[in-house]
Order: C-alpha cells, then structure tokens, then sequence
C-alpha cells in the first residue's frame, strides 16, 4: 500500500480496534492506543484477558465490539494474525492494519478477497503524526 492509500485511511476511518491491547504503558500497543484516543479516534480494545484498558472496556474478540469496527489494528504475532483477519472479516470492518514488524502475506490475501484495505508493518500512530493528521485535542504541556 502507497503513502496516498495509507493517508486516505488515516483520514477517513476512527473506529479502531486494538487487537492485542496491552495494560502496560511502555508496550507499543498501549502506547499506540492512548495516542489514537488523544488524536479522538474512538478506540476498542481487544485483548480476552483484561476487562479494561485506558479506562475503556476491554472485549475478548472482534466480534463483542457492540459498534462496528473500521480499523482493526493488529498487535499479535505474525503467525496469529490469520485468525484476526477472518474475524475482521466476518464483523465487516473496512481496514486491517499490521503493526510495524507484522507481515502475513496469506491474511492479507484473504482480508482484499473479501473487500478490505490492508497494511502491514506500518504504525498507525506514526503515520497519523508524519501525516501531519491534526489531533482532535492535544494533551496538555506538562507544567
């Protein structure tokens, strides 16, 4: 995927599902995910053994999420991202996003089969700020 497809992503999707939510603040996908609720993407964390993350509600798989989901943003390991991508598809999101480090190329085939954006190894936080994508609200200047 060009930079032009991933900006029009970026631009156009804010419901993101978070697929390997971590509770802890120096893993990536925490981090990622408190960026992208600043930036006011309304943000689902995914993660079957946390009840919440961040102060949202933590559901167990893609399919829980009581609103439809447009990004699915992957933080599990290559090798179980397949079982992500068939949920992303069978809950009708539009994008699957494979984090940095993350390529499945088999998942990817199957998620554009069925009419789904994808992008792999790429940050969606990195690119929302290299973008120059304005943040909803910026956190306040720590004193």
């Amino acid at each position: 995927m060009n930079i032009i497809e991933t900006a029009a992503i970026v631009k156009k999707y804010r419901r993101v599902a978070v697929v390997g939510a971590s509770p802890k603040e120096n893993r990536p996908s925490n981090q990622v995910m408190a960026y992208l609720i600043d930036a006011g993407f309304e943000v689902f964390p995914v993660n079957p053994g946390q009840n919440e993350i961040l102060g949202r509600k933590c559901y167990p798989d893609l399919k829980s999420v009581p609103q439809p989901v447009e990004i699915v943003d992957i933080f599990r390991r290559a090798d179980q991202v397949g079982p992500v991508v068939d949920e992303a598809i069978a809950c009708g999101a539009r994008v699957v996003w494979m984090q940095e480090g993350i390529v499945n190329e088999e998942a990817a085939a199957r998620a554009r089969a069925a009419g789904l954006a994808v992008v792999m190894d790429r940050c969606l936080k990195k690119d929302h700020i290299n973008l120059g994508t304005p943040q909803a609200h910026k956190p306040s200047p720590l004193p």
